[in-house]
């Protein structure tokens, strides 16, 4: 059997925590309330390029900094998804994971999942969104998977801690978040 390139096993790994956190969801592990999505999404709003700015550490991004999530519309109702990172560092080697998602709760178009390898989907909810669409965050119904994002590299101040105080509202542990390695804003 032909290994996998190297680039080809966070996706496979990824696919199968994406599994494994929907068999076994801390919410029903810890009787958590359930995970609350945003009202709505404008989608065409919401595409473009996401810096991340913090994540809980997931070892399919590991080594990852400079991490990027770009959307774009897809085919058939999709939106065609585009992860990069560059790994060891700011100057590392690119690495890229393309993938698509789709809405499931087209009421809202709040809550989505996504694929990075074949027939395997997993959650992807907007749980805390900027009216202006500068930064979002997106979460997991069992609460494993989270990610903090801004359409900057950073993010601070009175937004990120609106963001981190209603995510503990959310039952999520904030002391897990891993802070992202980005490159700074040029000065102006």
């Amino acid at each position: 059997m032909r290994a996998l390139p190297w680039s080809f096993e966070p996706l496979v790994l990824g696919a199968a925590l994406l599994i494994a956190a929907c068999a076994g969801s801390t919410t029903k592990r810890e009787g958590l309330p359930p995970l609350q999505a945003v009202e709505r999404v404008e989608l065409p709003r919401y595409l473009g390029t996401w810096y991340e700015i913090a994540s809980y550490p997931q070892r399919f991004q590991k080594g990852c900094s400079a991490t990027t999530a770009t959307y774009s519309q897809g085919k058939r109702d999709q939106i065609t998804v585009l992860n990069r990172c560059r790994k060891g560092g700011l100057d590392g080697k690119v690495d890229d994971a393309e993938g698509r998602a789709r809405v499931v709760d087209t009421t809202t178009n709040a809550k989505l999942e996504v694929s990075f390898f074949g027939p395997f989907w997993g959650d992807y909810w907007i749980i805390d969104l900027d009216p202006e669409y500068q930064w979002a965050v997106v979460g997991h119904p069992g609460r494993d998977y989270l990610w903090i994002l801004s359409r900057t590299p950073q993010l601070g101040g009175e937004a990120l801690d609106g963001i981190l105080a209603r995510l503990g509202e959310q039952h999520y542990d904030t002391t897990r978040l891993q802070w992202t390695e980005q490159p700074q804003a040029p000065e102006t």
